[in-house]
């Protein structure tokens, strides 16, 4: 392809979900990532598209929100274009209701989402009861119900991402020339350049494991429970996750801490009790100093902008963070919100 118009280093979900924006908008997209797609964490199992809960509100949550929104559109798009299925059902989520000051909070909260989530998604306490068999334990007989959760399969959702950005014209290649405008989504080990480069830490890799199974749970709620997501996928496996370590030394080794979220899941799932773990995964997951992604033009580098530090969110993130980098690198418009730009990340 001659006259690329962006070049994108990173082949991960910000720099897939960039190129596909780009290229839906007529430009010449060439995606570069030596490990291939999905090479970082963005090839991780999970896929768990949550929300923030509906109280304190910011503009962090409202981006996601907008995000989550944007969602089912964006990826029947990614669907439509390349001819691949994501992965992606807004199949909402459950926890469970600890005690009596868990329901207030709860019902707090409901009134709030009321309001916040703009009648697009509710938040609301149900009986467990009505998820028998499925549902973790509550004291209280009593779950906390969202509807704006969703789920996709990662590595799925990044192959139907290069099939879209190939259709509508775009090259995602292992090596190859930057021309035009440079977007570096280049993960954790991005991070740690920058750091060198700027002389200062803006971000780091945080390590996650997870697990996954063989169980038939593509049509129901996500769980939460006990620091544990718990994804049913459409391709019949059951996703648990994940560990938070900032110090390791392997980041693709998996060890006992993987075990206790495989025996987490056996206790508080009813279905995985018995149901087979057909892998365990590690990976090192970009998270930017601020927590928000880390949006907008290189400090350093004319020409240059960073898509970066998804850390657990970068999936449902996705849907506007490709819109407002896009707008940013096609047209010179800036529509990044606070807290999300590289200098807020500056000390």
């Amino acid at each position: 392809m001659s006259g690329i118009d962006v070049t994108i280093r990173g082949a991960g979900i910000f720099g897939l979900s960039i190129a596909y924006a780009c290229a839906r908008r007529g430009a010449r997209v060439r995606v570069i990532d030596p490990g291939g797609i999905g090479a970082g964490s963005s090839g991780g199992i999970v896929g768990a598209l949550a929300p923030h809960v509906p109280e304190r509100w910011n503009p962090k949550k409202a981006f996601q929100f907008e995000s989550l929104r944007m969602a089912p559109e964006f990826w029947a798009g990614v669907a439509e274009a390349g001819g691949r299925d994501p992965g992606y059902l807004r199949s909402g989520r459950l926890q469970p209701v600890a005690d009596g000051a868990a329901l207030a909070l709860a019902r707090e909260r409901a009134v709030e989402a009321e309001t916040l989530w703009q009648g697009f998604a509710a938040w609301r306490v149900v009986q467990a009861e009505a998820h028998r068999g499925w549902a973790p334990p509550t004291r209280t007989g009593l779950l906390i119900e969202d509807t704006l959760t969703a789920r996709l399969h990662p590595r799925m959702a990044g192959q139907a991402l290069a099939a879209a950005v190939t259709a509508l014209g775009g090259e995602v290649l292992a090596e190859g020339a930057e021309a035009g405008r440079l977007v570096l989504a280049t993960g954790w080990r991005g991070l740690l350049d920058l750091n060198a480069e700027l002389g200062q830490p803006v971000g780091a890799g945080i390590k996650g494991q997870a697990a996954l199974f063989r169980a038939e749970a593509r049509a129901l709620p996500q769980l939460f429970a006990e620091a544990l997501h718990v994804v049913p996928h459409a391709d019949g496996t059951v996703a648990v996750g994940s560990t938070s370590e900032r110090e390791f030394e392997d980041p693709a080794a998996t060890d006992a801490q993987c075990g206790e979220l495989i025996a987490a899941a056996r206790r508080l799932c009813p279905l995985l009790a018995e149901a087979p773990v057909i892998e365990r995964w590690a990976g090192v997951r970009p998270r930017a100093r601020s927590r928000a992604p880390m949006l907008g033009p290189h400090p350093g580098r004319d020409g240059a902008f960073i898509a970066n530090g998804g850390f657990k969110i970068g999936f449902g993130m996705a849907p506007a963070v490709a819109g407002v980098m896009a707008d940013l690198v096609l047209d010179g418009h800036d529509r990044i919100p606070e807290g999300f730009r590289v200098s807020d990340n500056l000390k």
